[in-house]
């Protein structure tokens, strides 16, 4: 299926641009007049998957993260989440929930909470070169009153 819509951007691994990326989502995605609780699902996921990158991908640096954001017919939504850091080796125990390589501090529920408020979610990791997230979800459409 072709996309109907797409944008790119990508910014630094930094935990003050966290905000910027779900912002940037949530205005691309209201061309399809999302309801409250779907634009806050999709703001949340992409939260998690923002987050995963800074603290996991780049532990000792900050390299940059890259997000497409797609929209097809029926507004289904699918974004894409990629870094180019250190990769994940184990991608099935990683998406285990209360699993985190991040420190004591990380509660491991990331991939757990994109699950959820997510249609679909895949994972594709190689290790030293990177992991991209791709998550899906139809917007249901509203009836013109």
């Amino acid at each position: 299926m072709r996309a109907l819509n797409t944008a790119k951007f990508n910014f630094p691994a930094k935990s003050s641009n966290e905000g910027f990326a779900r912002g940037a989502v949530a205005a691309f995605i209201a061309q399809c007049d999302p309801s409250l609780d779907e634009l806050a699902d999709i703001k949340t996921a992409v939260s998690e998957a923002v987050t995963n990158c800074i603290v996991h991908a780049y532990p000792e640096t900050i390299g940059q993260i890259y997000i497409t954001v797609s929209l097809y017919e029926n507004c289904t939504v699918r974004i894409k989440v990629t870094d180019r850091g250190i990769g994940i080796a184990d991608v099935e125990n990683a998406m285990l929930p209360m699993v985190s390589s991040g420190g004591e501090e990380r509660s491991g529920l990331g991939f757990t909470v994109m699950q959820t408020f997510m249609d679909t979610l895949k994972v594709r990791s190689t290790p030293g070169k990177g992991t991209t997230v791709t998550m899906g979800k139809k917007i249901t459409q509203r009836s013109e009153t």
